[in-house]
């Protein structure tokens, strides 16, 4: 059975109207109107126990709505949702032994306390026994890289050890279920290697189920196979990374180095050249324009098209070099965010 279940799982919020002016706000004071805002609506797909699955979409898509009504955080406004058999909302402390909520901008550690003491008002809030506590105290923090630093007050850690320690501390229970919101925000690349290597042992070590959401694409490539993508608030995709980077196989990605002084030619019926400078102008008819500087374009084009618009930009200009890749990662799921849909 699914470990979690949702369905038709929806969430708005009223929104008071104020107008400007001081009319409209002394009528803003005395009776208020409102509009509903959702901020999700009707998601459903269920995760099997042990998956590891990547939660996308673009800011204010829904995706922190989602995790806190999955917690029980927030009570949704209609649908069902089921995590490890148990309604989240009703909070019962069987369901919260089972699992965890780690936010990359948020902090459970007390600032000016080595972290130390905090794990100590985890290991009592769960029940832990000392031997417990020092058990996955210490096996936590060496698999976190983090034996040396539970003594020092939380304000003196790096934002990488103080990451971790938030880590530590959200896993010090043994949570089958984890929720991570941006659990690499703001980490340097080796402290981002180093969340991404635990989280892999982790969910190898104890198979704890894990819905990640991230902004860093390597985050999602180096921990999931599957994918949800919401959207505005609705889910669009439900699969495979894999095969959501294959709806995007008909691009390629050309890179144009062009010559410094071009002959464009604009008229070929009268077989006149004319210098013309490179501007996205003169570059839109060649395909998705994503950047250009100097002399030096990337464009995005149809696979279809390819040696058409190779062969057009070589007749069209001056070029000193030229090469086709396929498009980042981060690229391709920022065209499904920008225009929500994936094709």
């Amino acid at each position: 059975m699914p470990i979690i279940d949702v369905h038709q799982l929806t969430k708005s919020y009223p929104v008071a109207i104020r107008e400007p002016g001081l009319k409209a706000t002394l009528k803003h004071f005395f009776r208020r109107t409102y509009r509903q805002i959702e901020a999700v609506k009707q998601v459903s797909f269920s995760i099997e126990p042990g998956e590891v699955v990547g939660f996308l979409g673009p800011n204010g898509a829904g995706k922190t709505t989602t995790l806190k009504m999955l917690t029980g955080l927030i009570h949704p406004s209609a649908g069902q949702v089921s995590v490890a058999g148990h309604r989240p909302f009703a909070r019962s402390p069987q369901f919260l032994n089972q699992i965890t909520l780690v936010m990359g901008q948020k902090q459970q550690l007390i600032w000016d306390l080595p972290a130390l003491d905090s794990l100590r008002i985890n290991a009592a809030i769960y029940g832990l026994s000392d031997a417990e506590f020092r058990q996955r105290v210490g096996e936590l923090a060496e698999m976190l890289s983090l034996q040396n630093q539970l003594n020092q007050p939380v304000r003196k850690l790096s934002l990488g050890e103080r990451m971790k320690a938030e880590m530590l501390a959200a896993l010090l229970h043994r949570p089958q279920i984890l929720f991570l919101d941006e659990p690499t925000l703001g980490l340097d690349i080796n402290a981002q290697v180093a969340v991404r290597s635990f989280l892999q042992d982790y969910n190898q070590k104890y198979g704890a189920t894990v819905l990640l959401t991230s902004h860093y694409m390597a985050d999602i490539t180096a921990l999931c196979d599957r994918v949800l993508v919401i959207h505005q608030g609705s889910l669009i995709y439900d699969g495979l990374l894999e095969n959501l980077l294959d709806r995007f196989a008909p691009y390629r990605e050309v890179t144009v180095e062009f010559a410094r002084n071009q002959n464009h030619d604009q008229n070929q019926n009268h077989n006149q050249n004319h210098d013309q400078p490179i501007s996205p102008e003169t570059l839109k008819p060649f395909g998705d324009l994503k950047s250009l500087e100097g002399c030096k374009a990337t464009f995005l084009v149809r696979t279809e098209a390819l040696t058409q618009t190779v062969s057009k930009l070589l007749n069209s200009f001056t070029i000193q070099d030229l090469t086709i890749t396929e498009p980042p990662i981060e690229d391709i799921i920022g065209k499904v965010f920008k225009t929500g849909q994936l094709s």
